[in-house]
């Protein structure tokens, strides 16, 4: 995918919005830790300031993608979601400081620039959403085996009984 370059300072002053699809093939970061290339991410950018007037992005992701289950070993989709309040700062140490004086870990402060690639963002995003190790929340195929389990299932003590008679 081409890069998606915005005046980050400026969209936020302009209080622009932008919306689209981003199919997950073409972020390769994300790509390469799903089961497959298929799936698509929908994201909205808006632009505008906090009430102490810092520069700040509205970030929103969602989609699915195919992951690998680590018990199993069989792809599953995983949905991705996620809603994002970006403080822009002009540097490292005006970062760090928007940081400390913000306080607020709901607020995510980055260095915004005149050449801002919005793909790369909406990927770090998706990314960040996506567990470390990524599970089905019950295997496949463990619901097989207990079905069967259960109903071959005999007593250990259904011989006593039957010596008992």
């Amino acid at each position: 995918m081409s890069a998606f370059v915005i005046d980050a300072f400026e969209f936020c002053r302009v209080k622009e919005r932008r919306e689209g699809r981003i199919a997950v093939c073409d972020l390769s970061r994300l790509a390469e830790e799903s089961a497959d290339k298929f799936g698509a991410i929908h994201w909205s950018l808006q632009g505008g300031s906090d009430n102490r007037g810092h520069s700040q992005l509205l970030l929103s992701v969602s989609g699915s993608v195919r992951l690998i289950c680590q018990r199993c070993l069989t792809p599953f989709e995983f949905d991705v979601a996620s809603d994002s309040v970006l403080v822009l700062a002009r540097s490292d140490a005006d970062a760090d400081e928007i940081d400390a004086f913000l306080a607020d870990d709901s607020v995510e402060v980055i260095v915004g620039s005149r050449t801002f690639n919005v793909a790369e963002l909406i990927e770090d995003e998706a990314l960040l959403t996506i567990p470390l190790s990524a599970k089905h929340d019950v295997c496949p195929d463990q619901l097989a085996p207990d079905v069967e389990r259960g109903a071959e299932k005999v007593s250990p003590f259904a011989v006593l009984k039957s010596l008992k008679q």
